[in-house]
């Protein structure tokens, strides 16, 4: 039986509270094709001492590496927080088709006080080439708790 959406959902949130419980932000992702986990991530910008080491940047990095892009042209991403700029560019110079994501950024930047880029997935995404479907948020209140008590 195939897994669903928020099953994986899930996934990228327990990565987000694996980020958070070793000194990180507390961001996850999972790359998903045909059913199965092909990578996965977590935000490293502390212990990588690199801004830029979102957990998403760097799904999508490891699998531009790794990967036959076939693969990665017919698998989704599921980030626990809806991607940033910077991430949502990266996702779609990697060739990712399908983005969905727990927490919306209008919601981190309610949680963050407005400190941050966030811009909706959708609104950096909107004037590409190639489109992404984006689903989410899902499972929002899930994806929030891991924020609580950290911003």
């Amino acid at each position: 039986m195939p897994k669903t959406d928020e099953y994986w959902i899930r996934q990228a949130i327990r990565l987000a509270g694996e980020a958070r419980n070793r000194g990180d932000e507390p961001f996850g992702a999972v790359l998903v094709s045909n059913d199965s986990v092909v990578l996965e991530a977590r935000n490293a910008i502390h212990t990588e001492n690199d801004l830029t080491q979102h957990a998403e940047l760097r799904l999508v990095s490891a699998a531009s590496r790794r990967l036959d892009p076939g693969v990665v042209a017919a698998a989704t991403v599921y980030t626990s927080t809806e991607p940033c700029a910077m991430c949502a560019g990266a996702i779609y110079w990697s060739g990712i088709a399908r983005i969905v994501f727990g927490v919306a950024a209008a919601g981190l930047e309610e949680m963050t006080g407005g400190d941050g880029l966030h811009q909706p997935s959708r609104r950096v995404l909107g004037a590409a080439s190639r489109q992404i479907t984006i689903d989410g948020p899902l499972l929002e209140a899930e994806a929030r708790s891991v924020h609580k008590g950290y911003w």
